[in-house]
């Protein structure tokens, strides 16, 4: 059970909320790992910032799934059943469809040899299991800093005045602009 409150949320308590670059909206990740659990949580950690996620379970389902429509990133595991996270990221990396994509490998063993590998076969990142929502936002954060992946736009904020009629709020949403707008709002009746 502790591997899962570990897997959604690496927040302790009393620590600061860190704010972190994300990719565009709507970005589509590929989440690649034997694990269902994996494929699950992660997918949704990245489904609630607001990314598309599709899931693959081997490597060879990878491939196809990338080569047919290459995605912005792609989490890979690095044990797989039959072609291995090496085998598939190294093939990524000589299809000029995919050579460009980012790649975060990810992995349960511990051992340093196998980042040196990831980085020698050319990953962007590297992320140990068991994660949480924190490294999986750190490691985008970087490919954004990076530029291997395209910033998110900030999003425009509305201020609304508090006894706004809510039939209004429709038509001050599509006026909205960046410079702040005087509203008048009408008398509340006694």
């Amino acid at each position: 059970m502790g591997f899962l409150k570990r897997l959604l949320s690496s927040a302790t308590p009393g620590q600061v909320e860190q704010t972190w670059r994300k990719t565009t909206h709507g970005a589509r990740i590929l989440v690649v790992d034997d694990s269902a659990t994996i494929r699950a949580v992660l997918g949704r950690m990245l489904e609630v910032d607001g990314y598309e996620v599709e899931r693959a379970a081997d490597g060879e389902s990878a491939l196809e799934m990338a080569r047919a429509e290459p995605p912005a990133m792609i989490f890979l595991d690095i044990v797989l059943p039959g072609m291995n996270g090496f085998a598939v990221l190294r093939a990524l990396r000589h299809d000029p469809a995919t050579q460009h994509v980012p790649i975060v490998m990810i992995s349960g063993n511990q051992q340093a040899t196998e980042q040196f590998y990831v980085q020698r076969f050319g990953a962007d990142d590297f992320i140990s299991k068991p994660f949480g929502q924190a490294e999986v936002a750190r490691s985008i954060d970087r490919l954004v800093g990076f530029g291997r992946l395209s910033a998110r736009e900030a999003a425009k904020v509305v201020s609304l005045p508090v006894s706004v009629p809510v039939e209004t709020i429709p038509a001050l949403l599509a006026n909205a602009s960046d410079e702040p707008a005087l509203v008048t709002v009408p008398e509340m009746a006694a």
